[in-house]
């Protein structure tokens, strides 16, 4: 079974990508190739991010790898958090401030007579792999509950219902989450082409 690096240390992300991959390529974290540099993310767009962290696997450690960024879009926030949904609510912040900073801003866009808690997330996986660089995307929409709904999954997946369900992503199982999370359809990509 061939290895290749997810350029990660969340080890959320990490155990979901290995649920979604199976058994067809042994998937291996950071931590697990010797790499506990806090890869920067510097770029303005989420590809660039997966970019930045998937290049510097490849230079530092010549393993093929994959890195991916994420971004939740809402619509009455411009598009926040976007490229900083990681660390919203600051530096040092964990999901729960994120998710009060989210709820806050909404509240105070629908005083303002802005209603529309319409949201997608974005997930893009950049991939280096026998010497070329790809990049997959995928998307889910949906929108902001007014509150957190289960205990299930990481980040904002309490808050946000996506249309395909009834649902947070925080209630499903991991499964029916994968099936449909924007993360599951970038790697449904990714898959796709490694198989080829």
């Amino acid at each position: 079974m061939k290895d290749i690096v997810f350029a990660t240390n969340n080890a959320n992300k990490l155990r979901e990508i290995r649920e979604i991959v199976g058994g067809k390529f042994r998937v291996l974290g950071l931590k697990e190739i010797g790499c506990n540099e806090d890869i920067e993310e510097t770029a303005e767009t989420i590809e660039g991010n997966a970019l930045i962290k998937a290049n510097f696997v490849k230079e530092h450690y010549d393993y093929d790898c994959f890195a991916d960024d994420t971004g939740m879009e809402v619509a009455a926030l411009g598009g926040e958090p976007g490229v900083y949904s990681a660390r919203y609510a600051g530096e040092d912040c964990n999901s729960e401030n994120n998710i009060d900073k989210v709820l806050a801003r909404l509240e105070e866009a629908k005083k303002h007579g802005n209603d529309d808690r319409s949201a997608k997330f974005r997930t893009a996986i950049a991939l280096i792999f026998d010497g070329k660089t790809e990049i997959f995307e995928g998307e889910v929409k949906g929108k902001i509950l007014t509150e957190r709904h289960g205990t299930g999954g990481f980040g904002y997946d309490s808050i946000f219902k996506p249309d395909e369900a009834n649902c947070s992503f925080a209630e499903m199982k991991a499964e029916e989450k994968n099936a449909i999370s924007h993360r599951g359809r970038a790697t449904a990509k990714l898959m796709e082409y490694l198989k080829k």
